[in-house]
């Protein structure tokens, strides 16, 4: 298993988010724990730029060659930028989770909630394997 970045947060569904220190805005995207139980992923459908999402809301959805998987929304708040290099070349999920492979970005509102450290996150994913 691949390590976890300890500068991100995460949530117990297997997303990660980068940025909640800078500012508003945060970068999401499904973690190499995911990418790996998926398998070789071949399509993904992302939430529509100018959206609003809802924290815990399935808001798009992964495609692999053994399953399909929902994408839920870490946090509150409008989408504001979508990766399409990842839409056109969804390997790159696969291949970088945690730099090329991102999903989507979003301005947040409010305090996000249910987020967890690296550490927790890795608890979760002992529980699973």
């Amino acid at each position: 298993m691949s390590s976890i970045p300890q500068e991100l947060s995460y949530t117990k569904e297997h997303e990660w988010v980068a940025g909640l220190d800078d500012g508003l805005t945060v970068t999401v995207g499904i973690t190499a724990y995911a990418a790996e139980s998926l398998g070789d992923v071949v399509f993904v459908q992302l939430p529509e730029v100018g959206a609003t999402i809802e924290a815990g809301d399935a808001i798009g959805e992964v495609e692999s060659t053994k399953s399909v998987s929902d994408i839920y929304a870490p946090v509150t708040g409008e989408v504001v930028e979508t990766n399409d290099t990842v839409v056109d070349d969804p390997s790159l999920i696969n291949s970088d989770p945690y730099g090329e492979g991102w999903l989507f970005r979003v301005r947040m509102e409010g305090d996000p909630e249910d987020l967890l450290t690296a550490d927790e996150y890795t608890t979760v994913t002992t529980v699973e394997s």
